[in-house]
């Protein structure tokens, strides 16, 4: 059992002998499909025939958090943490549609504690309950500008999932691993059966998901092997996981984790590609890794990218422009393909593109993608035009200006 998994009634059971054959695979079983990857995957595995990418903006709507991550630079402590106004929130979604953006990507801390009192006394000024409420006004805005909300706002229930997926294209939270790791220690740590749980309610709830593991923060081989055939049993019970990242830890002010070398990115890479089934895309963020390199290991997605905002949760490492995911692509051999923040497969039928099979119904409603976000991939404005258009790859956004 993970650690906290007990407290949140999280049963999830990794074969050791599934763990053991995991950690046997290289690189080359990717390319090859050699029997171990046969024996961990349910499916042939291959190298990728094409790269996606999603255009977005980052709102970092709060940089408060709850917790103290030895690795973050992104939370700033009580007194000096922000909160984004509706009107900045606009602005910045408003130059994202113009710059051809289709994701408003919201991204803040675990829920902000009752040390931060000022942030709490402007939510309240403004007339919200807590940050969750603010959230949704915040979609609100993004949606009215054009652009589909992805938001990341850490652990949520069951019920913050169906306040929240409404106004949501679809979400996340990382994983990270499923150890307990010096990394999260503390007086307010974060735990994996926390992580768990939040990862579980959105299959419950039916919502399409993003998770991931961080490599380089104290987890062993073993761990980063559990933790993929962890989110690999979630998503076998709910169907909801849409991508997995692999992120390698970077060197920054607070944090003194070496950056892990190209050898171990590549075989994590290629354990994530062999662990997970053949629908569930590998991803690794082109500013943090040298992507070229990872693709032959089975990496299909190079994230969300900003032409507009940076990257607040890593300010020192700037996104590639669109031109460099481009000449990755090249360097690899294999097309560059946007799409949307919401995979093909869990878009309506009038939506997603025409070679695209469809992911099975949820378990909870009749469809991924709730009405709001469906009328808004509908809407008869240049907004909606562009939307449908990158989700059926045949606007002029399907891929960036050569």
């Amino acid at each position: 059992m993970f650690p906290g998994a007990d407290e949140y009634g999280v049963d999830i059971d990794v074969d050791d002998a599934d763990t053991d054959r995991l950690l046997s695979v290289t690189p080359a079983d990717v390319a090859e499909g050699t029997s171990a990857a046969h024996q961990t995957s349910s499916g042939d595995v291959d190298a990728p025939a094409a790269l996606s990418f999603s255009r977005n903006v980052f709102l970092p709507l709060t940089t408060a958090c709850r917790y103290t991550c030895t690795y973050c630079t992104y939370y700033d402590v009580p007194g000096e943490a922000t909160l984004m106004s509706l009107d900045e929130v606009r602005d910045v979604v408003k130059m994202g549609a113009d710059a051809g953006c289709t994701e408003a990507l919201f991204t803040f801390g675990d829920a902000p504690d009752d040390r931060y009192t000022e942030i709490h006394r402007q939510l309240d000024e403004w007339g919200y309950d807590d940050i969750l409420d603010y959230l949704v006004a915040a979609c609100e805005v993004a949606l009215e500008e054009g652009l589909l909300p992805h938001s990341n706002p850490g652990d949520l229930t069951r019920e913050q999932f169906a306040t929240l997926a409404p106004v949501n294209a679809s979400m996340g939270v990382m994983l990270e691993t499923t150890a307990a790791v010096d990394a999260h220690s503390g007086g307010r740590k974060k735990t994996p059966g926390q992580r768990l749980n939040t990862i579980r309610a959105a299959g419950e709830e039916g919502v399409p998901f993003t998770t991931g593991i961080l490599v380089g923060i104290g987890e062993t081989w073993r761990d980063r092997a559990e933790s993929l055939l962890a989110i690999r049993e979630l998503h076998e019970r709910y169907g909801h996981i849409q991508e997995v990242i692999v992120q390698n830890v970077v060197p920054n002010d607070r944090s003194d984790f070496d950056r892990p070398s190209i050898a171990t990115m590549r075989r994590v890479v290629a354990m994530a590609r062999v662990a997970l089934p053949e629908e569930i895309s590998v991803q690794v963020p082109p500013n943090l890794s040298e992507a070229a390199s990872l693709v032959d290991c089975g990496v299909d997605d190079l994230g969300g990218v900003s032409p507009v905002t940076d990257d607040y949760v890593n300010p020192e490492y700037a996104w590639p422009a669109l031109q460099e995911l481009a000449d990755i692509a090249d360097e690899v051999g294999v097309p560059l393909r946007e799409r949307l923040p919401t995979y093909g497969r869990f878009l309506p039928d009038d939506v997603r593109p025409a070679a695209t099979t469809a992911a099975p119904a949820p378990r909870h409603g009749d469809a991924w993608i709730r009405p709001p976000i469906a009328e808004r991939l509908r809407d008869d404005d240049v907004h909606g035009e562009r939307l449908r258009r990158v989700a059926r790859g045949v606007g002029p956004l399907s891929t960036p200006d050569r």
